[in-house]
Parts: structure tokens; C-alpha cells; sequence
């Protein structure tokens, strides 16, 4: 399921207009980004937590060349499955 498949679906069961509906999914993006970036943890009960992880800057290297490349440090998304997720995809 994408984004739009997503509004697609919330606007056909609440009886929301496809803008509401649009509005509602943005918003809570949005919302879940601006707090990720802040540094904050998302939790959603039920679903799972989405938090940020830092990484260090390390030598790598180019898998075609062989040469060494210097990784720049960054910041990557990381999504843990809640327990009532897990247990609803494997029964």
C-alpha cells in the first residue's frame, strides 16, 4: 500500500472527502517527521516505534573499484514491529 492508496482507503471508510483525507495522512507524516527530526521517538500502541540512529563516519570501500571511500556520518530511520504486529502477521 502506498501513500495515495492510503488516503484512497481512509476517505472511503470514514466517509472523509479525498482532500480531508489527504490532509489527515500529510499531517500525520508530517507530523511523525518533524518529531523524528527533533530527535524524538515515535510510538504508535499496537503498530510499532520509529526512532533515529546515528552512525559514525568509517572508511569503506567501492565495491566495483576496490578503492577506499570515506562513509560520511548520517542519520537513518529505524522502525521496530510492535508485539500485537508481530502477533497478527504470524497467526
Amino acid at each position: 500500500m502506498n501513500k495515495s492508496e492510503l488516503i484512497k482507503t481512509l476517505a472511503e471508510q470514514s466517509n472523509l472527502s479525498l482532500d480531508e483525507s489527504t490532509m489527515v495522512v500529510n499531517t500525520f507524516v508530517d507530523s511523525m517527521k518533524k518529531a523524528l527530526l527533533e530527535g524524538d521517538r515515535v510510538e504508535i500502541r499496537g503498530f510499532g516505534s520509529f526512532k533515529i540512529k546515528e552512525y559514525e563516519s568509517y572508511a569503506g570501500r567501492n565495491p566495483r573499484t576496490g578503492a577506499r571511500v570515506e562513509v560520511q556520518p548520517k542519520r537513518l530511520p529505524f522502525f521496530r514491529a510492535g508485539k500485537e504486529l508481530k502477533e497478527f502477521l504470524n497467526n
